[in-house]
């Protein structure tokens, strides 16, 4: 009786031991290569599309609390691409966003509220044009796992609406809707692993 008795006892010590130790926090690093920047704005009467092509950022993740998480990233606008070289040079232009004084769109959160399965909102800080903004970002993680050569990823969707007016962009009020939809499509490579301090 005693043997067993002393089993369980270690046992017990490990696992406090490991319900004790700190949760992991993983950064990953955004792939560019499989993700995307996409947006759409009325036209008249069409939705017409567009996307930035160079982008990146970084995604540091609590897995065990998700709501613990943050975001940055960065946008580079001469990197727009609406499948028309004249309305691409029109959108760098200072009509527009000003890209070779402003090159950079940017976005850094604030929070994260979990609203439903492996879905969040998450607020934060978008700059364009040198003007911030709290926005929301519609999230939903799709997973956690091994890719290509068993690197580890994560992959995300996030979609919002901005008002352009509110950043500046106050070009072609006749013929341009105000509001843009923004869709973005995450695959993100895991970097390094770090204890989750206490504060």
């Amino acid at each position: 009786m005693k043997r067993p008795l002393q089993l369980l006892t270690f046992g017990s010590m490990i696992f406090g031991l490991l319900a004790s130790a700190p949760a992991a926090v993983e950064t990953y690093k955004i792939d560019p290569v499989h993700s995307s920047v996409g947006f759409t704005i009325r036209h008249f009467f069409t939705n017409v599309p567009g996307a930035f092509t160079k982008f990146s950022g970084t995604i540091v993740v609590d897995r065990d609390h998700l709501e613990n998480s943050t975001v940055e990233a960065r946008i580079e606008v001469a990197s727009v691409d609406t499948r028309n070289s004249m309305r691409d040079d029109d959108l760098r232009s200072d009509k527009f966003f000003s890209a070779a004084k402003l090159p950079a769109i940017t976005f850094k959160s604030k929070s994260w509220k979990k609203t439903g399965e492996d879905a969040f909102d998450v607020t934060g800080d978008l700059t364009i044009r040198d003007v911030t903004k709290e926005v929301v970002l519609k999230t939903k993680s799709l997973g956690f796992g091994p890719g290509m050569r068993g690197a580890m990823l994560s992959g995300w969707e996030a979609s919002t609406t901005i008002n352009r007016n509110d950043f500046g962009i106050t070009a072609y009020p006749k013929v341009l809707g105000d509001d843009v939809a923004v869709t973005i499509t995450v695959e993100a490579d895991l970097q390094d692993l770090k204890a989750l301090s206490d504060g």
